[in-house]
């Protein structure tokens, strides 16, 4: 099921096997209504090596999702150059937003995609990556790297390894 009325469309559907959450859209994701549009972003191809995905789709594929069990949304719905454009309050409001959706679609794992907006959204100032002793919405929740080109701390094999332990019950 695709929601409507955010400028970048939550892809969701009831019991997915893990939820994937963005920051907040690009401007480019949102232009082009598909989530992790820009082309140096890894998320894709993350996906694929992670074995989530039978091959690496493209942005523009990202309606296919729920075919694999996963889905994909942003904390924040607001479009922005950087995530370091967003507040603090527009992160926390995010948050129980997000925490909404994942009590209606109950995926098994939330996966939120970036440590420094966990811990300002959910404050959780001292929160490391990896899974959380919270449940949000009722799902198992981990923090996992940001895909962005601009993380240069983790690359695409992190990201594909850190991935892949999601979908592990």
């Amino acid at each position: 099921m695709v929601e409507p009325a955010k400028p970048l469309r939550d892809v969701v559907a009831p019991d997915l096997d893990v939820l994937f959450c963005g920051i907040n859209p690009s401007l480019l994701s949102a232009e082009r209504g598909h989530h992790f549009a820009r082309p140096g972003n890894r998320f894709w191809p993350a996906l694929h090596l992670a074995g989530l995905t039978p091959r690496r789709l493209t942005p523009e594929e990202d309606h296919l999702l729920p075919t694999f069990g996963l889905g994909v949304t942003n904390v924040v719905a607001r479009p922005t150059r950087a995530a370091a454009e967003l507040t603090a309050a527009e992160l926390r409001d995010g948050a129980r937003a997000l925490a909404e959706l994942v009590a209606r679609y109950r995926p098994r794992v939330l996966a939120v995609l970036g440590v420094t907006a966990w811990r300002v959204a959910f404050e959780r100032p001292q929160a490391t990556l990896g899974r959380q002793p919270e449940r949000i919405g009722g799902a198992e929740t981990w923090v996992a790297p940001n895909p962005s080109g601009l993380n240069a701390h983790h690359q695409l094999p992190d990201l594909a390894r850190l991935y892949g332990q999601l979908r592990t019950p």
